[in-house]
């Protein structure tokens, strides 16, 4: 039984739909975000909220949540093009910039949790420093956590700047594109 080539070249670009949707899963993405990526990339257009739905299975506002999560990531755009009233996604199609921008935007998601948490902590052990009579263990048990906060706070100044040098494509002129 041979197979029509049409149906052969399906089947492989599902399999690439789902080896992008492992890959994702690596970079710590859904499997979901990374079939749709795949499905726009291999679509090689811009698709609508429907186009995706029928694709995947999924219902318009599932559908609508991941491209949200997509659109956040900085890995798909609304479009426009002339004619066609509802909106259009694509992708990024440079495989190294999608790589980036999922480093970066996670990245920096957890710049802002974690500096939200040491300026609560840091405020916290200040407080009980200042309005506490306390022993000197447990004032050195704060200033060993206050010091810790500190080299936290360094830490995440650090990735925010390495996240610049991914942003900024600097990282090619070290580690260059093939």
């Amino acid at each position: 039984m041979d197979e029509k080539p049409l149906d052969r070249i399906k089947h492989i670009e599902d399999q690439i739909v789902e080896k992008i949707a492992d890959n994702m899963h690596i970079y710590g993405i859904s499997t979901t975000v990374g079939r749709v990526l795949g499905i726009i990339s291999m679509n090689r257009r811009p698709m609508t909220l429907d186009e995706l739905s029928e694709a995947t299975g999924m219902s318009k506002t599932r559908m609508s949540q991941v491209v949200r999560e997509m659109v956040d990531l900085n890995i798909a755009e609304k479009v426009f093009e002339k004619g066609i009233r509802k909106d259009l996604y694509t992708v990024e199609q440079d495989y190294y910039q999608t790589f980036v921008s999922l480093f970066t935007s996670n990245w920096q998601k957890a710049i802002q949790k974690n500096k939200m948490f040491d300026k609560k902590m840091s405020a916290e052990l200040r407080a009980l420093m200042e309005n506490e009579t306390m022993n000197e263990e447990a004032e050195q048990k704060i200033n060993d956590l206050l010091k810790e906060t500190k080299e936290w706070q360094d830490y995440y100044q650090w990735l925010a700047h390495l996240i610049d040098f991914f942003d900024s494509g600097e990282i090619f002129k070290y580690v260059p594109k093939p």
